[in-house]
């Protein structure tokens, strides 16, 4: 019977074995909260294997807009958010939720709309501007509507044209539960409030021969990464305020202790890394670079 007891052994341990290789490899997974223009622009198809092979750390990960991914990290869901708001991000670290900020990337929005330009705004510099003629003409406009940092730089240019704001109130659906949410918009019919990441926004303005506000990464894949492209115009590019910069932040372990720090804080790192930095710069669609890097930004 002795070699039943030797059997039962070397199953037990091959078993034991497969159980500790499951919880190694479970261990080297992260999750993370991610604004939707990363996820539609396509950078993530090329970053996340990209560190993958250099760290053996896989990343899973959400996209939403980035107030939902920020409360992502509120709540501990994930260990890490890749967003692009600075004053949600930074109100976000002076609460104690994330650690540090690591400026990664950026690039620039713009102002969309159909060729034939029924607001009579391509090229103008002035943004709060072009949305101002867009409102007087009743043109139809898209907007996210999600409380994502495309969403805030939207409601800032419209506050700066000095139109009349009404306050609406949306539901967000997070975790099974649904919470209220409000925000500024201008009155009219002609706005149209979807609650949608960028990709389906700009679907429904290609549609509805609307404007709309899109990161110019995401309107890039939109019409070059296609098979049917959108039939959307940039009429409104140029303006500083359209600047727009993309960060990463750990979670914080003192507020979540079960967050996965080390790891979190390692994918942080590499992304403004010479070797993070150098994938975002080479991240091209048909020549056209989508993003350019902050923390090294002659990476090659």
């Amino acid at each position: 019977m002795a070699w039943k007891k030797t059997w039962i052994l070397t199953l037990c341990g091959l078993l034991l074995g497969m159980l500790a290789g499951a919880a190694a490899a479970e261990d080297k997974t992260i999750k993370m909260s991610t604004t939707t223009s990363t996820r539609d622009s396509g950078l993530l198809d090329i970053l996340l294997p990209e560190f993958k092979k250099d760290t053996g750390i896989e990343v899973q990960y959400v996209a939403k807009g980035t107030g939902a991914a920020i409360m992502d990290g509120q709540d501990g869901n994930v260990d890490v958010i890749f967003v692009h708001s600075p004053p949600q991000e930074e109100a976000f670290i002076k609460a104690g939720w994330g650690t540090k900020r690591y400026a990664v990337m950026h690039n620039d929005f713009v102002l969309l709309g159909p060729p034939a330009d029924p607001a009579g705004i391509k090229g103008m510099k002035d943004a709060a501007g072009a949305l101002k003629k867009i409102a007087e003409k009743k043109a139809a406009f898209i907007s996210r509507g999600d409380k994502s940092g495309t969403h805030a730089k939207e409601i800032e240019l419209w506050k700066a044209t000095g139109l009349p704001m009404e306050t609406t109130k949306s539901a967000l659906v997070k975790g099974g539960k649904t919470t209220e949410i409000s925000f500024e918009r201008p009155a009219g019919d002609w706005y149209l409030s979807i609650g949608q990441g960028m990709g389906k926004a700009l679907i429904m303005s290609d549609e509805k021969k609307a404007y709309v506000l899109s990161d110019r990464a995401t309107f890039i894949n939109y019409t070059l990464g296609r098979d049917k492209p959108i039939d959307l115009a940039i009429l409104c590019e140029g303006d500083p305020v359209l600047f727009n910069p993309y960060g990463v932040i750990p979670v914080n372990p003192e507020k979540h202790k079960h967050v996965k720090y080390d790891l979190a804080k390692t994918f942080s790192e590499w992304l403004v890394s010479a070797r993070g930095q150098a994938a975002i710069a080479n991240y091209k669609l048909h020549g056209k670079q989508l993003f350019m890097p902050d923390a090294i930004p002659d990476a090659k």
